[in-house]
Order: C-alpha cells, then structure tokens, then sequence
C-alpha cells in the first residue's frame, strides 16, 4: 500500500516537492558555510521523494552521537528555525491543512505533517523505513 501511495505522492507533486528540496541543498553545500543544513535539506528532500513509510528520527539512535547530535546540532537547528524552518513548516502546514479538507486527500495530509515537523528541527536526523 505504501509503494502505491508513494507513487500518487510522486505524480500529484511530490517529486517536483523533493527536486526543490534537492536543489537547495545542492545550493546551500556550494556555500560551504552552509553544509550542515545541506545535509539537512537532503534528508528531508529524500523524506519529501518516498514520505509513505519512513520517519525521522536522532541519528543518535542509530548511529550514536555525532557533531550533528550534540550541542552544535542543537545550535545548528536553532540557527535553521530562525532562517528556514518556521516558514517552512508553515509551508507544509498549510499544505496539510489543504489536504486534510478531502477524505481522499487525508493521507497526504499526515504526509504534510510529517515533513513540517521534521522542517522544524532537521539538523541531527536521519530517515529510516519502516
């Protein structure tokens, strides 16, 4: 069923969602200042590519603490709220709350949910699947 509504995400505008996130990290590595929310903006640019079964969580959980798990990363997503995240997760919010208007439109909405949440504070997080 994931797979399925993957694919829906994808045609009704999810894949053009993950080549703008895609870009801006590309656009935010080539400023070298910018690489650690570069690495941020490719997680949830993949999240935004496949949303239906994968979740974020602490990259410390997975794969213990790193420079992005500790204090720095903690700066780092104060650093992202205050320039991107908040407008961000309005973004995405709003999207939701689009969606959330239709019945067929609901799942998409949770989607939207997911991808605002981890909008907030993305420095520190990896995507695993279920």
């Amino acid at each position: 069923m994931n797979f399925i509504l993957n694919l829906l995400w994808l045609f009704f505008g999810g894949l053009s969602t993950a080549l703008l996130w895609m870009l801006a990290g590309v656009l935010m590595f080539l400023t070298i200042i910018g690489i650690p929310w570069a690495r941020a903006t490719f997680n949830i640019g993949v999240m935004t590519l496949w949303p239906f079964g994968s979740r974020g969580i602490s990259r410390e959980s997975v794969s213990g603490s790193d420079l992005g798990t500790g204090p720095l990363g903690f700066l780092g997503n104060i650093i992202w709220f205050v320039l991107a995240g908040w407008w961000l997760f309005l973004y995405h919010l709003g999207c939701a709350l689009v969606l959330a208007v239709t019945i067929i439109g609901i799942p998409f909405a949770v989607q939207y949910v997911k991808l605002a949440m981890i909008s907030l504070a993305p420095v520190g997080k990896t995507i695993v699947w279920k």
